[in-house]
């Protein structure tokens, strides 16, 4: 190892930058957490990854259009309510 370093064209921040991922802070229940470092272990897999894919399929989910038999059921129970 060298006696001195020269950081004179050094830069402040992170060694190498995350490209298509923030970094954030979050608070989850305990029991959450631990589920999911379980289910990563089972897998093989890390437990913020398939928090990721958990929370990917629910937005997933909610953009999908319903079906003919569920926008039938919502008529009828609005239809019902404002008879």
């Amino acid at each position: 190892m060298r006696k001195e370093y020269d950081f004179s064209h050094g830069k402040r921040g992170a060694v190498a930058k995350s490209t298509g991922k923030t970094r954030i802070t979050i608070y989850l229940d305990n029991d959450i957490v631990e589920a999911y470092r379980k289910k990563g272990d089972e897998q093989g897999q890390g437990y913020q990854t398939l928090i990721n894919e958990a929370l990917r399929e629910t937005l997933r989910k909610s953009n999908t259009a319903i079906d003919a038999k569920t926008l039938r059921r919502i008529l009828r129970e609005e239809l019902k309510k404002a008879g």
